[in-house]
């Protein structure tokens, strides 16, 4: 029955989509944040142009390029880019041209990812039979809801961010997970990062080594942010932390000086905040030192490991700390610190975080299009899922049978004068 369903609800989308299947710098979607909006979808203009350059064969990107988000999105964007300006964009003895079309799954209303545009912008996707995959999506809500769109038609999707574990890994979500978003039985989806369940223990152990002893827990209620919450919580009550108390924010609140000032009065070493930058982390960190929680630690995942959060919290940010499922572009070193080199001479700019793995992903997808050689979605998607001893940015990996990175390198960082500065390796054991 949901099998049926799903595909009912893909030829409707196919239906009231296809007719505009090239991606430009304006999309159209259905806020979800407006309960009166109207039901045709009205125009809201990218932060970023779009590319769509055409080929034999087509990559896209699915990542929100409208907000504060596009700091790092467009240096996933500049990487896969650099991944196909360094082949001339051709593979296979020069025999297939490679296209790149970029997609803005980020709408000015909601001034994050949007549900309606992603599975707006799945529907065109699945159906350009050119595209044979796709580097996205960065948020994991996003990826729940693209999966399996992508999967009806057999397409593969590659995340240079996505870290939710029950996307792939059963027993660490939902009942159902993942096999929920796999309608046709067939994997069509893995990550070149870490997944939350070795980040969020690797920032419970972060915290202990800090001498922290009692902290207190919220999250955005994000699928992302509730998930590595979860961990961070479950980790730290076995490592001997006392747990003062956890909820969830409204994202949209005007301040939070209330739940800070009932945080205050327990007495925390430590903040823990499971979301991203745009769900208002700036506000919650900027209200904690309002309500005099000067010497009160905050600590966040990698989704607000951007600069965007220091723009956002402003002086108020010096001295947050935050994870990071691999390790900063600065502090890479053999064939990372290349690709490093390579991207400041080609952008004239410092690459935010995930750029290295917007890179990787290309690098991966790539590869699989070389050893296909032809338009074949599924050969592709098998290909990429193979994935073995890849000599990556940060050393040799591969996909395990859940699609998932055997790599596990992971990083901590701290604002230091209005930057992010690394601080050390971390271990998630």
């Amino acid at each position: 029955m949901k099998a049926s369903l799903k595909q009912f609800a893909l030829m409707l989308g196919l239906l009231s989509f296809a007719a505009s299947c090239t991606p430009s710098t304006t999309t159209t979607a259905e806020s979800p944040a407006t309960t009166a909006a109207s039901p045709e979808a009205s125009p809201v203009a990218s932060s970023a142009p779009a590319i769509s350059t055409d080929g034999d064969v087509v990559i896209a990107s699915s990542l929100p390029m409208t907000g504060s988000s596009l700091g790092q999105t467009q240096t996933i964007v500049n990487s896969i880019q650099l991944a196909l300006d360094e082949i001339n964009s051709t593979t296979c003895d020069g025999k297939l041209k490679v296209g790149f079309q970029t997609y803005d799954d980020a709408t000015a209303a909601a001034g994050k990812w949007d549900p309606a545009q992603v599975t707006a912008n799945s529907n065109k996707i699945v159906a350009d039979d050119k595209i044979v995959a796709v580097i996205g999506t960065f948020n994991s809500g996003a990826a729940k809801l693209a999966i399996p769109i992508f999967n009806q038609g057999d397409l593969m999707m590659v995340s240079p961010a996505n870290t939710y574990p029950g996307l792939t890994k059963p027993g660490t979500g939902e009942k159902n997970e993942p096999d929920t978003y796999y309608p046709n039985s067939k994997r069509n989806y893995s990550r070149v990062v870490p997944a939350d369940d070795l980040q969020g223990a690797a920032a419970a152990n972060w915290t202990k080594s800090l001498g922290v002893q009692k902290v207190y827990i919220l999250d955005d209620q994000e699928l992302y942010g509730k998930g590595i919450a979860d961990v961070y919580e479950q980790t730290a009550t076995s490592l001997g932390l006392e747990v003062l108390g956890r909820e969830g924010i409204n994202a949209k609140a005007a301040d939070y000086r209330a739940v800070m000032n009932k945080i205050k009065d327990l007495g925390p070493d430590l903040i823990y905040f499971g979301g991203i930058t745009q769900n208002n982390a700036g506000q919650l960190i900027k209200d904690m030192r309002n309500v005099g929680m000067t010497e009160v630690k905050f600590m966040g995942p990698d989704g607000i490991n951007e600069q965007a959060l220091i723009d956002a919290a402003g002086k108020d940010a010096e001295g947050v700390y935050a994870t990071f499922g691999g390790i900063p572009p600065k502090e890479l070193t053999g064939k990372g610190k290349e690709w490093y080199d390579a991207y400041k001479a080609k952008f004239n700019s410092e690459p935010e975080p995930y750029a290295a793995y917007g890179y990787e992903a290309a690098q991966v997808v790539l590869n699989a299009i070389g050893e296909v050689c032809e338009n074949d979605r599924d050969a592709v998607r098998q290909a990429i899922l193979e994935t073995k001893d890849f000599p990556g940015l940060l050393g040799n990996w591969s996909f395990d049978a859940n699609g998932d990175t055997t790599s596990t390198k992971m990083s901590g960082s701290e604002v230091k004068d209005g930057k992010w500065v690394f601080a050390e390796t971390l271990d998630a054991k």
